[in-house]
């Protein structure tokens, strides 16, 4: 066993991928199959916001636009869902499990998406902070994880210049249309910030998560990096940020920022935020009405599994 530890902590520091067929701690097996079926789930619960939208879009670039990256998300969640398979997890147990409340998914799909700027919003702020910790991701130790992620990223980034392209055009609009793009940022600039999870200090799981390099930046450190990208962004549109103690530090070339409502974070994290049932209902909805498939597929594998074996 010693052996398996010490060729496993070699691997990690050498930044040599573990692969699903490597030794590794069950600790570590269990925190990616946390990370990642969370991951997973925050994609697909992801497309609802946006979902609900499509057949509201102003134009029909729009709408076909919206339909592309919804499509992707949902490719999105595939790509997590396998890989956290090659870790020995069960697609149809992680996602009963988001459907009884015991794995979460990101806490700014649980807020309501009440105009069409908000789904611009979501595309350039929330994607772009999604881009902040997933590039990083693509050096994940965990092999498919990261080789995942490498599509992944790729796509975010084409979804936050679609996003932001969306909001530029509202920015540049009429005054209602440059109201409706500020109400947008005033509603997830915060809850956007929260996506990195909690401070540091208060953040259970990270310092296990750097030393197995399954995360290579801390959470406040991805949130600083985030804000640095994007304030710069929200004043080249003309709009403001709402905080009031948002500063430059000319010292250090960061952004300081206000304190976050901690508080909201966790009450949204526990089930409690604007549109957590309405997720989780339309998930469960989802789950049930798609049994016959499920069931039809299994029984057609193992069709094919018989027939193979008359044929050997």
């Amino acid at each position: 066993m010693n052996t398996q530890v010490e060729l496993f902590d070699n691997k990690v520091e050498n930044d040599i991928s573990i692969e699903p067929k490597d030794w590794m701690p069950d600790a570590y097996r269990k925190t990616l199959i946390r990370q990642i079926g969370q991951h997973g789930h925050s994609e697909v619960v992801g497309m609802l916001p946006e979902g609900n939208w499509i057949t509201r879009a102003p134009t029909l670039k729009r709408k076909a636009v919206l339909l592309a990256k919804v499509q992707d998300e949902a490719g999105h969640g595939l790509y997590l869902y396998s890989a956290a398979e090659t870790l020995g997890a069960d697609r149809d147990d992680m996602m009963e499990k988001l459907i009884a409340g015991r794995m979460k998914y990101s806490s700014i799909f649980n807020y309501p998406t009440l105009t069409w700027a908000d789904i611009a919003a979501i595309g350039w702020l929330v994607d772009g902070a999604a881009i902040v910790n997933q590039v990083a991701l693509c050096r994940t130790s965990y092999g498919p994880y990261a080789r995942a992620m490498v599509r992944i990223c790729k796509e975010e980034s084409f979804h936050q210049r679609q996003g932001f392209e969306a909001m530029m055009v509202l920015a540049n609009g009429t005054p209602e249309q440059k109201a409706m793009a500020q109400d947008a940022v005033d509603r997830f600039w915060w809850p956007a910030l929260m996506m990195f999870g909690p401070n540091d200090d208060n953040s259970p799981n990270s310092a296990a998560s750097m030393a197995w390099k399954i995360k290579l930046f801390s959470n406040d450190e991805l949130r600083q990096k985030f804000v640095n990208n994007t304030v710069p962004q929200v004043l080249q549109l003309g709009l403001t940020i709402p905080d009031k103690d948002l500063t430059f530090n000319e010292e250090t070339g960061n952004y300081e920022f206000g304190e976050i409502n901690w508080d909201e974070f966790f009450a949204v994290i526990a089930g409690k935020g604007p549109c957590n049932h309405e997720r989780i209902e339309a998930r469960r909805k989802a789950w049930e009405d798609g049994k016959w498939v499920r069931d039809s597929a299994a029984v057609y594998a193992q069709k094919q599994q018989v027939n193979a074996q008359k044929a050997a």
